[in-house]
Formats: structure tokens, C-alpha cells, sequence
């Protein structure tokens, strides 16, 4: 899809900082972040709906979960679809912290400042936790 900013990503013409990428699959830090290591599992392939997907999400989804973990010691990583601020597939996968500001809930307007050196060294950190 031309206009669409994950294809886009997706074909390099938009930098991303990613953590993970196979034949079908490509993960990245959302820019928006709800905390550090926040990232998004999105399809190569346009696709509107996850439940469109007709390839294995479950593998890139629970590999970088698992990285997310390790990176960041903790046992506690929220993932969620909404669908309507980008229309291309994809899955958020936000690990929690003690005292992160979201309370039982990801508060979606609590969004964190992370610098873009930050956020280099966030995707290095997770995926070098990959298995």
C-alpha cells in the first residue's frame, strides 16, 4: 500500500529501530513509546486486520516477548491491537515495570520520552536477548 507508513518501514524508505525480522515478520520500536522496549510485530504483507493474517503470528510474537523479558528482567509483558491509528496489521507488546505511570492498565496517553540514542541502545539491548 503506497500511503502506508509500515509498508513504508517496511521497505526501508522510513528509518525504524528494529528488533527482529524473518521471511514474513519485522519488529520495531513504536515511536509513541508506553514504556522502554515498547514494540510493534507487523506483517510484511499489508494486511488491515491481525485476524486477516493467515501466517504464523504466533512465532515472531512470543520470540521477541521472551527477548522483551530478558532484556528487561521482567516477567510482565502487556500485548494489544487496536487497529485504527495505523491501518496496517500489527501487535504491541509493552513490558510493565514496578511504578511505570500505567497503574493496572496501559494508559495509552502515557506516552514516555525516550531519546533517539536511547531508543538505538533499547532495540540492541532486545535483540540481543533473541534467541
Amino acid at each position: 500500500m503506497d500511503n502506508c507508513i509500515f509498508c513504508k518501514i517496511i521497505k526501508g524508505e522510513i528509518p525504524c529501530n528494529k528488533v527482529y525480522e524473518d521471511k514474513e515478520f519485522i519488529a520495531f520500536l513504536d515511536i509513541m513509546p508506553r514504556n522502554p522496549g515498547h514494540t510493534m510485530i507487523v506483517p510484511k504483507k499489508h494486511y488491515r486486520w491481525v485476524w486477516d493474517i493467515v501466517e504464523d503470528y504466533s512465532k515472531p510474537t512470543n520470540k521477541v516477548a521472551a527477548a522483551l523479558k530478558k532484556a528487561f528482567n521482567t516477567d510482565y509483558v502487556v500485548s494489544f491491537v487496536m487497529g485504527d491509528e495505523v491501518p496496517h496489521a500489527h501487535i504491541h507488546l509493552v513490558p510493565r515495570f514496578p511504578n511505570d505511570g500505567h497503574g493496572g492498565l496501559i494508559d495509552l496517553k502515557n506516552i514516555k520520552t525516550i531519546s533517539a540514542d536511547e531508543m538505538v541502545k533499547i532495540a540492541e539491548k532486545i535483540n540481543a536477548n533473541l534467541k
